[in-house]
């Protein structure tokens, strides 16, 4: 919707308002002030019925309810787009954003604090062993197919994800069986307590699928949410509409929304200025800028979440870095603030692999402050120096831009590191990077919460193999309370920190625009989790600024 229909719309208001003043002062008018005003009044009608079916040829995304206008579609800017929709096999968060709590809903759902909400099961208990969790299910519920939704389709979608290894099945190894009790009940049983568990079930894992509908799951979608999927264009945009058959309370606000992938950040800010999107998430601070100063017109907000910028090293034997000093001495050259302003100032600090939104987070931004001389004698006693560098390769993708390539290269070479910086094709670092673990140093946005296991992962990209480590991970999944659990993360995080097995940059927080009359769109974990029930923009609202 464009800012000048909303004018209009607001201008047709007050030449009413005008009118009805002047109809009550008739000396004002003169004798013929009722015939002036009658002529006024239907020349007034006559341009506002004419800008109405102006407004509705140009856009037909608005409709009027209780004297308000609000958008029958919202577009929102997002950056990274899946490459289809099959959730069950498909990696990348891209998915889970869009799709999970909008589309298909899990037996549990998570809320904007990251905590375990009720989701498809309205409440549970959970044995004082872990090893039974007994799940009781809402009632009447139905998928968008209006196929119905009871604790059939639930132990079928478990038990098929971890029969046919599905994405995320690795985080059900400690799943025994999950039956159907009763139609509205489903009763989990695990073989070894698993502190993660709740919360891994608000993620994929968690979903519950129509086993007897038949669609392409690469293009199409058969949920429970309150949207389906209306139309997928690949790496361009996906279209939701609210579905008819929602059974809960989080009913659709807005009729129709539409997804749009925006990868060049320019090209997202244009976007946003021209009104062809209504949000925009992320936007970096440095073009947020514009838009703080036109408080009126926009909002712009950070909002916390679980992003990990990593410059992952590669640990394995006989690489480069699989000398501790050499990896110590990057973490030393790194000046964390400097980067953190240069963006805006709206990240946080992050001295180690686990977030603050995450179990056991711990402060460790202290074991490795910026200290340049340390850095050159830790290279100097691996045989380096600014005169002798060492030559080593970043690679990262496109969508992160060239100016923190920049700024690594620039910080590490008074250390004595010549830094070639690879910009890359998503696409090319997933498969160089994450499959063949052909890197020295990458550099990625970790964003998904509760992805510590993957430091207990030797086989990870990283390389990294620490039994200290693997060995604190497990006691802590294993531990039957949080408390007990958290203290076992912290500690193998920290071990990780002191090894510097990588550098954490900082906990990205997501900055986003949205134009003014845009209300329920969430700015904390918008990223992971980007529920868009509640969702609305009210025209006469945005007309008014």
């Amino acid at each position: 919707m464009s800012q000048d229909n909303g004018v209009h719309a607001q201008d047709g208001a007050t030449t009413d308002a005008s009118l009805a003043s002047r109809a009550k002062n008739p000396k004002k008018n003169g004798p013929k002030w009722w015939l002036i005003s009658l002529i006024a009044v239907i020349v007034a009608v006559a341009v506002v019925i004419g800008v109405t079916l102006a407004y509705s040829k140009k856009d037909d995304s608005a409709n009027v309810s209780a004297g308000n206008m609000y958008a029958d579609t919202v577009t929102i800017g997002l950056k990274l787009a899946p490459t289809n929709l099959d959730i069950r096999n498909t990696a990348g968060s891209a998915l889970d954003q869009v799709l999970i709590g909008n589309v298909y809903e899990g037996i549990v759902a998570r809320d904007s604090k990251n905590q375990v909400a009720p989701g498809l099961a309205s409440s549970w208990e959970e044995s004082k062993d872990g090893l039974t969790y007994t799940f009781h299910l809402n009632k009447n519920m139905t998928f968008s197919n209006g196929d119905k939704l009871d604790a059939e389709d639930v132990a079928w979608s478990i038990n098929e994800l971890i029969a046919k290894q599905y994405h995320d099945a690795d985080a059900l190894t400690a799943v025994s069986k999950v039956e159907a009790k009763d139609a509205d009940t489903v009763v989990m049983t695990l073989k070894t307590p698993n502190s993660n568990l709740l919360w891994t079930l608000t993620g994929r894992a968690g979903l519950v699928f129509d086993k007897d509908a038949k669609y392409d799951l690469k293009t199409q979608a058969v949920g429970s949410g309150p949207y389906t999927v209306a139309k997928f264009v690949e790496n361009d945009s996906i279209t939701l509409k609210a579905n008819n058959k929602y059974w809960g309370k989080n009913k659709a606000k807005t009729p129709t929304i539409v997804i749009k992938y925006l990868a060049d950040d320019n090209a997202a800010v244009n976007a946003l200025k021209s009104g062809d999107v209504q949000v925009l998430a992320p936007i970096t601070e440095t073009l947020a800028g514009p838009f703080k100063s036109d408080s009126a017109k926009y909002t712009v907000k950070a909002g916390n979440g679980t992003d990990k910028y990593v410059l992952g090293f590669n640990n394995a034997s006989g690489s480069k870095l699989a000398d501790k000093r050499i990896r110590q001495a990057i973490r030393y050259a790194i000046n964390h603030k400097e980067i953190i302003a240069s963006r805006g100032g709206a990240d946080k600090a992050l001295g180690g692999p686990i977030p603050s939104l995450d179990p056991g987070y711990e402060d460790l931004t202290k074991l490795y402050p910026y200290d340049q001389a340390k850095a050159k004698s830790l290279m100097e006693e691996a045989g380096y120096s600014e005169s002798n560098p060492l030559e080593l390769s970043l690679t990262y993708a496109n969508i992160y831009g060239t100016e923190i390539g920049d700024q690594l290269r620039s910080q590490l070479k008074p250390i004595g590191i010549d830094l070639k910086v690879n910009v890359v094709e998503f696409s090319t670092w997933l498969q160089d990077v994450y499959t063949n673990h052909d890197f020295d140093i990458s550099l990625v946005d970790h964003n998904e919460s509760h992805d510590f296991y993957s430091w207990a992962d030797p086989t990870y990209y990283f390389g990294y193999d620490n039994a200290e480590v693997q060995k604190l991970y497990n006691e802590g999944v294993a531990a039957t309370t949080d408390k007990e659990r958290d203290a076992k993360f912290a500690e193998a995080a920290k071990l990780i920190s002191e090894d510097a097995p990588a550098d954490w940059l900082f906990n990205y927080r997501i900055t986003t625009v949205a134009v003014k009359g845009v209300k329920g769109f969430p700015f904390d974990l918008n990223q992971t989790v980007l529920p868009l029930y509640n969702v609305t923009y009210s025209l006469a609202e945005f007309s008014q600024k």
